[in-house]
């Protein structure tokens, strides 16, 4: 979905708000610092804090339980708790919900520019930080505000729309039906390591127009980069290698692919900002859909109510990928935001250069809009996993194609998959930025051929790009380009909780499934 803030929208205030009751356009600003103000010397800012009573969100303690230690912190300090990063540098995790989407819609107060931290002014972040992949300013969009943000967003959600979207789903169905030829006739595999972790890639290589043997090492290189690791300078030198190599190509030899159309787009790319529009278009791709792939698969093998909503026909993969998206993000933090002058949030005391955390798990279960965690949420899609405001997900419809259909072409070809162990026995690992499924077994009936539908699917050929259309968003940073402050975004109201449904005590695994062709048929359709 595209964003509904655009950079040249009218904002009408709220009928009676006290930050437009005079025509004075520096008036908001004085709000704020008023409010800033008021807090008064018991709110200390960030800086302030003594490091040793601050919570650390890397190392072993952190990544044990990153769920606990964000509703500690919420229980500690409210919607906006101080924390350590790398290297003990204090930065602000942003817990609630509403405040989340405050700081993701008011650019003019909370900067993607990450030149404006104050660690990074005062020489405090090391050359071979693991947060510098992450956070190190860069010539794209993502880091980007205002005009410079539009062009090169532009850019980027053009080259996105000009992606044939049927096209992604034939990518998914071809390599889904490959990788499950590699493990089908043993009656077993293990998930995240032979379909989650390859599947997406494997189809973003193409969109973007990489040889596919560059898709293995890539996996490998993304995934150690995100984890912020001791090597993840050198996986992010791979990942960069391969991209220039890859523009350096298609300037020669141009195609129907994602960057052919950002080197071509009237916007003016230079070579360097294709590249690193590439690199983060296909790192976060990859690395939220094998998660969101993951413990969607892992839900419905596992949750008795997507067991015998399944097993009924009344649930579907998308109402699936929903209920993960609201429990289990794919990401469970951004970084970040700057604040660009002196505000307040959540009732902290912000200062100008202070870097935010956008907690995106953290704030999907903040009990101001999930007052019972039990209660499903089919059809609900106001999570943050996606983000919101100027910086939202451009990818996210091409995110959920990957894994809508891969999930729903594997469990046609295999379709008495189940679980090969205890749930209890399914363990996760965690990093600062989000959390993986370790492995996920499974069993099912051995199959010795494909179906004929899928044994004989052609070797899909690059797609036409399609004229862009700027109603069609994909993963994550790219929507139309909202613009300028909101006010405060407006209160969040509880979500409309839907009854649970009693689980039947019937199969434990999904029932019968349509046949390949007509499921193909389907996604064609659509």
């Amino acid at each position: 979905m595209t964003s509904p803030f655009r950079d040249d929208a009218a904002l009408a205030p709220p009928a009676g708000c006290p930050a437009h009751r005079t025509g004075d356009p520096g008036h908001r600003d004085q709000a704020v610092l008023d409010a800033f103000d008021d807090l008064g010397p018991d709110e200390p800012a960030l800086e302030d804090l003594p490091v040793a009573e601050l919570r650390r969100l890397y190392g072993p303690a952190a990544e044990a339980d990153p769920a606990g230690l964000y509703e500690q912190l919420r229980a500690d300090y409210g919607e906006v708790a101080p924390v350590l990063l790398h290297g003990d540098l204090p930065a602000w995790l942003v817990l609630g919900h509403t405040s989340n989407l405050t700081v993701m819609r008011t650019p003019s107060r909370f900067s993607r520019d990450s030149r404006r931290w104050t660690a990074f002014r005062e020489g405090r972040v090391a050359a071979d930080s693991p947060l510098m992949p992450v956070i190190a300013w860069q010539p794209l969009c993502v880091f980007a505000d205002g005009a410079e943000h539009r062009r090169l967003r532009g850019a980027v959600t053009d080259g996105l729309n000009g992606t044939d979207r049927r096209g992604v789903r034939r990518f998914v169905t071809r390599y889904t039906a490959e990788l499950v030829e590699e493990f089908g006739a043993l009656g077993r595999a293990e998930l995240v390591s032979r379909f989650a972790e390859h599947l997406p890639m494997l189809v973003m290589t193409q969109l973007v127009g990489m040889p596919e043997e560059y898709g293995p090492r890539l996996v490998e290189a993304a995934r150690d980069l995100m984890k912020g690791t001791e090597t993840a300078i050198a996986s992010n030198d791979h990942v960069v290698a391969s991209l220039r190599r890859t523009v350096e190509r298609k300037r020669d030899d141009p195609g129907p692919d994602l960057c052919t159309r950002l080197l071509r787009h009237p916007a003016g790319l230079t070579d360097e900002e294709v590249l690193e529009h590439l690199r983060v278009v296909l790192l976060a791709a990859n690395e939220t859909t094998v998660n969101l792939i993951a413990d969607t698969l892992k839900m419905i093998l596992t949750d008795e109510r997507f067991r015998a909503h399944l097993s009924g026909g009344h649930m579907t993969v998308p109402d699936a990928l929903d209920q993960v998206l609201w429990d289990a993000p794919p990401m469970s933090l951004v970084a970040g935001r700057w604040a660009t002058g002196d505000t307040v949030l959540g009732g902290r005391r912000i200062r100008a250069g202070d870097m935010l955390l956008l907690g995106l798990a953290a704030g999907n279960v903040d009990p101001v809009v999930r007052p019972d965690l039990a209660r499903p949420l089919h059809g609900n899609r106001s999570h943050l996993s996606f983000g919101s405001g100027p910086h939202e997900c451009p990818g996210q419809d091409i995110g959920r194609a990957i894994a809508e259909t891969g999930i729903d072409c594997l469990l046609t070809l295999l379709p008495d998959l189940r679980l090969a162990v205890p749930e209890s026995e399914l363990t996760w690992t965690s990093a600062w930025l989000s959390r993986h499924l370790v492995e996920l077994p499974v069993e099912f009936t051995p199959r010795e051929h494909l179906p004929k539908a899928v044994a004989a699917a052609p070797s899909v050929p690059s797609i036409p790009a399609t004229p862009a259309t700027p109603t069609v968003p994909t993963t994550p940073a790219a929507v139309p380009p909202p613009a300028e402050p909101l006010e405060a975004a407006e209160p969040v109201r509880p979500v409309e909780p839907v009854e649970p449904v009693e689980a039947d005590r019937g199969p434990a695994v999904p029932g019968p499934r349509p046949g390949w062709w007509d499921t193909l048929t389907g996604w064609l359709r659509r």
